[in-house]
């Protein structure tokens, strides 16, 4: 793995946002920051291609095979915390100019999985998205293949859950999107049977072997 500095005016350079980016009256919007998170994931696949995941994703499943692809959170609505195109690919120059021609601020996820919802509408030339639906070579995955906890039952996380339901549940999941901006604050039982806490154990089993360490010392008594 190697980390990089992003240079953001580079970034967005030949592309329909370096102008939007050049304004700096933008900084002052209040979802500043999860708007240029939406403008550079768009533009780092048109430029580069590849797999986009939010850090709050738990990955179950190799992902290489997944290309030009986006996954459904809920019914009729396309989110971007995991993206998979080739560089170059038509569909997110579509979403970069999108983005510019529609520029809402003020509004919640306009510029996130509203865009992508909207663009993917006018791809297909259709009015409500189908689930598993693949249009002109690009793909709208089912809401269980990234996102089978809706965000609106994100506290199912932190409940404990039991094998089989586990794994029905999970059976066509490539990974699990954790909501992080709002289950940020729960707090997690890292022994328990809570469906994170089981996920942390399979797939993420070094992570989980140190916060059971960490857990293990506070409890410790004081001498």
């Amino acid at each position: 793995m190697e980390i990089r500095p992003l240079d953001l005016a580079e970034l967005f350079s030949g592309t329909p946002l370096a102008k939007w980016y050049s304004q700096p009256e933008h900084q002052k919007e209040p979802y500043f920051f999860p708007v240029l998170s939406d403008a550079c994931r768009i533009t780092i696949m048109w430029k580069f291609g590849g797999i986009y995941l939010d850090t709050d994703f738990i990955v179950l499943k190799n992902l290489k095979n997944l290309t030009n692809a986006l996954g459904l959170q809920s019914q009729d609505v396309l989110n971007g915390a995991f993206l998979s195109f080739k560089p170059k690919h038509e569909f997110i120059e579509l979403c970069m100019q999108d983005f510019v021609d529609n520029y809402k601020s003020w509004i919640w996820a306009h510029q996130g999985p509203q865009l992508l919802t909207r663009v993917f509408k006018k791809w297909c030339s259709i009015s409500n998205i189908q689930s598993g639906m693949i249009c002109k070579g690009v793909g709208a995955l089912s809401r269980e293949a990234f996102y089978p906890i809706p965000w609106q039952n994100w506290k199912k996380l932190f409940e404990a859950i039991g094998s089989s339901e586990l794994h029905n549940l999970l059976k066509n999941t490539y990974a699990v999107h954790i909501w992080n901006k709002l289950s940020h604050d729960a707090r997690l039982e890292i022994t328990s049977q809570a469906l994170l806490a089981q996920l942390y154990s399979q797939f993420c089993p070094a992570t989980s072997a140190q916060m059971k360490k960490d857990s293990e010392e506070q409890s410790k008594p004081v001498m």
